[in-house]
């Protein structure tokens, strides 16, 4: 049964409603009464706070008290803020430490495939991927003579994804927007769990394809076919062309064999979306001992979503194995203060609505929970959007907040395996690689049983602690990265959230 309340430090000055708690509820271990309704997820006092002084939560500053806050009350937005800016320690590296590698000869391992350049798969997938939004229909067009039973003779074969986007023309033909647009496309191009890709293009398009291939260094072959509608005399020619040099592969793509690896050849994406007050007490750190079971085991994970750990960048950079590794991770923040700014916005424009209304108030709050999600482990790189990911270790590859932009950088890096946590419900898939979710509250999971792969709500209830759920999530990394189907993979999602990062005007 969940306790009453849930206190996440002795010097927290707040503590987390674990169920409904109706206006006198008395809150256990104190003498304090509920001054009013405090929903499941939210905050309530149980310190006096004066208008101007910090709130304590995992004892550290979520907000600042923007009018007097007395024990009891349920403490929100309409009683707390971001306040002025205020100093975060960054001690660059002072909390990193030598990592304990499991031996290699006890490390947990994974049915994996094996391509011929010796990278490693999870997902057998052929992708046809557009250079520009005109090509999207005949892209689709492809793909769907591949549904149904027409692979029913290809069992290995996990699918043809069309991947499309509404980007690739009306932009300036060189600088970050379209360098950022290549890179995306080119890892996707890359991505072990694509055994074939054809890219698509219409032909007269800002994003041109020949172009694409020489700046990206990528080569075409049996394994990269490059495709123009113009060229070809259309799309109907377009999209027969497609279809039969697909068939001429599948033989070869099918003729593929499961082995045993490490999991060091594991790449996991962390995301969360749809955050609620329980995720960073459940399912965010239970996903974080995941990760630092498989860094020990010699694999990599990477962190994402810039403007969700602002606020928290310093129990980043205080883990970083350098200086400079450090100063990276600040720089980017930086990036995202002036932008906002220039934008006309603030980085208090997330959490979104249904964070709030999930009990999250302010970003620090937000981000303290997010950063979660990256367990214990050193801080060993920090990435552009969608740049190549080494490991092993914990990285940070610089995203936006939104989940499908964020994910689409992880997966052109090389992610391989993606981790989702929500407490709202989000639905999530991102093919070609597979996605897990993870509820953050046991309510949640029972209601969207056909989306949510894994109960870290079981630690809220004090069924389950955080370091047994996160080795549930471990072993679910493994099976899924040895071909069991996620629930997203079951409803078919993953084509529709490929979303490049739209960067610069629309011309």
């Amino acid at each position: 049964m969940a306790s009453l309340i849930i206190r996440l430090h002795p010097a927290d000055n707040v503590v987390v409603a674990g169920a409904d708690l109706p206006p006198g509820t008395a809150l256990p271990g104190t003498d304090i009464l509920c001054r009013a309704e405090v929903p499941a997820g939210h905050k309530v006092a149980v310190q006096a706070i004066a208008a101007g002084e910090p709130v304590r939560k995992y004892n550290q500053v979520i907000g600042f008290a923007t009018a007097a806050i007395e024990p009891g009350d349920h403490v929100h937005v309409h009683n707390m803020g971001m306040g002025d800016s205020f100093e975060r320690d960054h001690a660059f590296g002072v909390d990193s430490h030598p990592t304990a590698f499991v031996p290699e000869a006890e490390r947990a391992t994974f049915q994996g495939i094996v391509r011929p350049d010796g990278r490693v798969a999870t997902r057998n997938y052929i992708g046809v991927i557009t250079s520009v939004n005109c090509s999207a229909t005949a892209a689709r067009m492809i793909a769907d003579q591949f549904r149904g039973n027409a692979l029913a003779d290809y069992p290995n074969i996990d699918g043809v994804v069309a991947l499309t986007h509404g980007y690739g023309c009306g932009m300036g033909n060189q600088g970050d927007a379209i360098d950022t647009l290549r890179r995306t496309i080119a890892g996707y191009a890359r991505h072990p769990n694509f055994a074939a890709v054809i890219l698509l293009g219409l032909g007269c398009e800002v994003n041109q394809i020949d172009r694409l291939v020489e700046a990206e260094g990528l080569v075409p072959d049996e394994r990269l076919h490059t495709l123009s509608i113009q060229d070809l005399g259309g799309t109907a020619s377009a999209v027969r062309e497609g279809v039969r040099r697909i068939q001429a592969l599948l033989p070869a793509i099918n003729d593929v064999t499961r082995q045993t690896l490490p999991a060091s050849h594991l790449t996991l994406a962390l995301q969360c979306g749809g955050s609620d007050g329980y995720s960073g007490i459940t399912a965010n750190p239970a996903l974080g001992h995941a990760v630092d079971l498989l860094v020990r085991n010699g694999g990599t994970a990477v962190l994402s979503e810039t403007p969700e750990v602002y606020g928290a960048e310093h129990l980043l950079t205080r883990r970083a194995v350098s200086r400079a590794v450090g100063e990276k991770l600040v720089e980017r923040i930086g990036w995202w203060e002036e932008y906002t700014t220039r934008t006309g916005g603030e980085m208090n424009n997330n959490p979104s609505p249904g964070n709030k209304k999930g009990g999250l108030t302010t970003i620090l709050e937000k981000s303290l929970g997010a950063v979660a999600k990256a367990g214990t482990t050193n801080l060993v790189e920090v990435l552009r959007y969608a740049e190549p990911i080494q490991g092993p270790g914990l990285v940070f590859m610089d995203t936006p907040g939104y989940d499908p932009v964020s994910a689409t950088g992880q997966v052109a890096g090389g992610a391989n395996v993606l981790c989702f946590t929500t407490g709202r419900g989000s639905v999530f898939g991102a093919k070609p690689t597979p996605s897990l979710k993870l509820a953050t509250n046991t309510p949640l999971y029972k209601k969207m049983t056909d989306d949510m792969d894994i109960d870290c709500g079981t630690i809220a209830t004090g069924d389950a602690t955080i370091e047994e759920v996160g080795q549930a999530i471990f072993q679910l990394v493994l099976d899924t990265a040895s071909g069991r189907k996620s629930k997203s993979e079951e409803l078919g999602f993953g084509s529709d959230e490929f979303t490049p990062w739209q960067m610069g005007a629309v011309m």
